[in-house]
């Protein structure tokens, strides 16, 4: 199983006494255009920004680690985080998170950008309890898409059963889901956030708010926040490419001008046939009308005849 292992040593922190609370920036959109015409892109399986009090030492260390934190184009697939804390757990590296699967992925260029994570199977820890969960999920995905020339979208999704602190919980996309332990401590859970503005999108599939106080293994508090699956992306700049519509074939209407042209044996003329059909002529026209009057002639004769041998 591939890892990541961080080391933060505590000894610079001591001559400060207490240090601030490191919490990592939610995922946001914001406005602007990226430079160079192109999209922009990132995506991180998991963010950790928490703050560790130990017993022995009146010392706060801060906990701020990424897995599988990838920026346009590249791709990450580590499936375990391991964070080792001085002072902590006997020096011994803290499991921060272990998942079947812990996929991010980003890609960006003129037309557009894209940013996904995929996290299945997953368990989070935190230094002071390492035989409890702070959260296990089934299925968590988020995405985000910036084209050129049409709205960003982002989109996140939560999926199958979530447990937090051992409890099996019901998330509401209303507001955070608060899960308290007595002797432990409390995890509030925010369901899927997004965000889009004009050029630019974001996604988080769940935020965690840690609040806990495991003291065992020298840790007495653990506080601060958790983002799992975190996608975001900006539009590029200009206009969208556009794509050529093949040439269509210059097509003209022919019509008839009314005059027949006799055309010679064998012309296969269309203009010819044409203009058959819109005057009603042809080369034999003479001679039907001449025969047609011939036969009026002598059908006249005829009955003339008739009449006068009867009146004789």
């Amino acid at each position: 199983m591939n890892s990541n292992t961080f080391r933060m040593p505590a000894a610079a922190l001591l001559a400060t006494g207490a240090v601030a609370l490191l919490t990592a920036p939610p995922a946001s959109a914001t406005g602007g255009t990226p430079a160079g015409g192109e999209g922009k892109s990132g995506a991180v399986v998991l963010r950790t920004g928490l703050d560790v009090g130990l017993l022995n030492k009146t010392v706060h260390i801060p906990m701020k680690a990424t897995l599988n934190e990838v920026s346009a184009p590249a791709t990450a697939e580590k499936t375990a985080l391991t964070v080792t804390l001085d002072g902590v757990e006997g020096n011994q590296p803290v499991s921060v998170l272990r998942a079947d699967v812990a996929t991010s992925k980003a890609t960006a260029d003129k037309t557009g950008a894209v940013a996904e994570v995929n996290l299945a199977k997953a368990r989070v820890h935190v230094p002071g309890l390492p035989l409890l969960s702070l959260i296990e999920v089934e299925k968590v995905t988020s995405k985000a898409v910036c084209e050129a020339g049409k709205k960003p979208v982002a989109s996140s999704n939560v999926l199958g059963t979530v447990t937090a602190l051992g409890k099996k919980v019901t998330l509401s996309a209303g507001g955070p889901t608060k899960v308290e332990v007595p002797g432990v401590g409390t995890v509030s859970l925010e369901l899927s956030s997004t965000q889009t503005t004009s050029t630019t999108a974001a996604a988080a599939a769940l935020r965690l708010k840690v609040a806990v106080n495991p003291l065992n293994l020298n840790v007495a508090q653990v506080d601060g926040e958790i983002v799992l699956a975190e996608a975001h992306c900006e539009s590029p700049t200009g206009p969208a490419p556009t794509t050529k519509a093949p040439d269509q074939p210059d097509i003209k209407t022919q019509t008839g001008t009314g005059t027949a042209t006799t055309a010679g044996p064998g012309s296969g003329s269309g203009t010819t046939d044409a203009n058959l059909a819109e005057t009603g002529g042809g080369s034999l026209t003479p001679f039907i009308t001449g025969g047609a009057l011939t036969l009026l002639a002598l059908g006249g004769g005829a009955l003339f005849l008739t009449r006068r041998g009867k009146a004789q």
